[in-house]
């Protein structure tokens, strides 16, 4: 399959698993509105498609919607092999994503330093 027909799947598993979530379809308590489904990669040979979820709960709040997530796997693949037509349905798997998170994280470091750079900068020209 080509790497956009890959790509434009994953978008669509993507936008449907994010539904499902927010919609509160699946049942499992674990999981909840907070969860963000950032990108579905989907394998060349449409055996298997990784899901990255993040939110800005806590870590361990993720890792708890992951794993409830992971037991409704078979679920969810049920209900959007339902929606698509395509004649093999990837296997989901789930895996906590903390980049986002960390990326926030690296843009407030920055702006720390480059708010300090100017304080000093500003305290020189004064002395």
């Amino acid at each position: 399959m080509g790497q956009f027909r890959l790509q434009r799947l994953g978008e669509q598993l993507r936008e449907e698993i994010a539904t499902m979530i927010l919609r509160h379809e699946i049942k499992d308590p674990r999981v909840n509105e907070f969860l963000s489904v950032n990108r579905v990669e989907v394998a060349a040979d449409l055996a298997y498609a990784k899901v990255y979820v993040s939110s800005f709960m806590d870590d361990q709040s993720v890792v708890r919607g992951v794993e409830g997530l992971k037991s409704a796997a078979g679920f969810i693949q049920c209900r959007i092999a339902k929606k698509l037509t395509i004649y093999k349905f990837p296997k989901l798997t789930f895996v906590a994503d903390f980049s986002m998170k960390e990326g926030y994280k690296m843009v407030q470091k920055l702006n720390a330093l480059e708010a300090e750079s100017k304080e000093r900068e500003q305290n020189s020209q004064k002395g």
